[in-house]
């Protein structure tokens, strides 16, 4: 029996179901005495309904089986519509049903995600302004988006398909290493590029795709921008000495031209210069500390002692009261002297803003991980605009260069580490948060 096919092993069953019943009644027929063709009759019509009946079961077994499998093959083809039709029942066969209607249904569902998924990453591909190829492992290519034609100067991607990327001028990008910034020319530019290398997977074999990013017209953009607010700054300044400058010496000029001289002529011409000479001074400490502020050199790290360092800078500020209210000792590798510039810079907004309104100065720190933290902070009238603080010669003092902070940050980063400065939340003044790698 283990020999044959299920519908087989259905029907044998049903009639070895029906076997006993079915001889006993056709041997008790012959032994009752009944005339030769009432006997055959009836055993004919017994004969028959024994078979009708197995094979009506082996109907009913069988049919639902093939109803599912035609559906279950329909499902595999791709065609989502078909359902099979529920039994009246609530039976196992019912139960078996609604699960693969239900099992229809959901792969309809995913189906269609998947193509709106696809249709959606395909108008993305196409969009961006990012140039991406997709390699097999035989490095031919097998994906390029619009933006890789253009990189190549093609306008047919169907046409790139297929191509070894050696051929493609390619091969230098699959060799390197994942992410790199080069100096390189393709058919479609010239210029600085990103080159991103990843690995996916496709059909279980791992393909390459490599992501080139156009990293001149950002740079353009930044540098152009980074012009016009350095041109902006610098006119600003320059203009803020030149006009009195060219001001005073035009009433000089107007008040030596004269025939008959006033008699306090000399003052007011002694007045002039000093006004020019002060000008000119200004000018002076102004593209002094736009030199400093270019020339940093790297830092020169070494072991420094948080507490130490704090209390030393901390005395030279006599000003107003700087109190210090931690106490716990840390070591971190830094530039002492960049370090002390830094804090004294920080020290001093904090006390020249504390004296407009009679406060004090609290400098404390804590470790947050592999991070310290020193905080300054001060108890003045805070900020009105904390958006340009590290604008290069940005500045709300009078008199002030606008390199203090930008100078504090520069130093920070260079450290490895992080300075910023907002209002505080908790009182009225401002905080200075400078994070240093332990």
């Amino acid at each position: 029996m283990n020999r044959l096919n299920h519908e087989r092993h259905v029907l044998l069953l049903a009639l070895l179901t029906g076997l006993p019943g079915s001889v006993t009644a056709v041997a008790l027929l012959w032994h009752m005495g009944l005339s030769s063709k009432l006997q055959w009759t009836l055993t004919v019509v017994i004969l028959w309904t024994w078979l009708g009946f197995a094979f009506a079961v082996r109907n009913r077994v069988v049919f639902p089986l093939r109803t599912l499998s035609n559906l279950l093959a329909a499902l595999r083809e791709g065609d989502f519509s078909i359902r099979a039709r529920l039994p009246v029942y609530d039976d196992a066969l019912g139960e078996l049903t609604t699960e693969v209607n239900a099992l229809a249904g959901t792969l309809r569902q995913q189906r269609l995600g998947a193509v709106e998924a696809t249709a959606l990453l395909g108008k993305v591909m196409e969009q961006i302004d990012v140039a991406v190829f997709a390699f097999n492992p035989e490095h031919s290519l097998r994906l390029v988006n619009r933006a890789g034609e253009r990189l190549l100067g093609q306008s047919d991607g169907v046409g790139l398909l297929g191509a070894s990327a050696k051929e493609l001028g390619l091969e230098e990008c699959l060799a390197e290493e994942s992410l790199r910034t080069v100096e390189m020319s393709f058919p479609g530019g010239t210029g600085r590029w990103q080159i991103r290398r990843s690995t996916i997977r496709e059909g279980g074999l791992p393909h390459q795709m490599i992501v080139i990013t156009d990293l001149s017209r950002a740079l353009r953009e930044e540098e152009r921008q980074a012009w016009r607010r350095l041109i902006r700054v610098l006119g600003h300044e320059l203009n803020n000495s030149l006009a009195p400058i060219k001001s005073v010496a035009d009433s000089l000029a107007t008040l030596l031209s004269r025939e008959n001289l006033p008699s306090d002529w000399r003052d007011d011409t002694y007045r002039g210069l000093a006004v020019i000479g002060a000008r000119a001074d200004a000018l002076g400490r102004f593209t002094s500390s736009y030199a400093r502020w270019t020339k940093l050199p790297p830092p020169k790290l070494a072991p420094v002692e948080i507490e130490p360092w704090v209390r030393r800078v901390v005395g030279l500020e006599t000003r107003v009261p700087v109190h210090v209210t931690s106490t716990e000792n840390v070591t971190v590798q830094a530039d002492a002297d960049q370090l002390d510039q830094l804090l004294i810079n920080l020290v001093k907004n904090a006390a020249e803003a504390s004296q407009e309104t009679g406060g004090g100065v609290n400098v404390r720190w804590k470790i947050e991980g592999e991070f310290v933290e020193v905080r300054v902070e001060d108890e003045g009238p805070g900020l009105p605009n904390t958006g340009n603080l590290f604008v290069p010669f940005f500045t709300t003092k009078p008199g002030g260069s606008g390199i203090g902070l930008v100078l504090s940050r520069e130093i920070a980063e260079g450290h490895g580490g992080t300075l910023t400065l907002e209002n505080r939340s908790d009182t009225r003044g401002c905080v200075a948060r400078l994070r240093l790698p332990v």
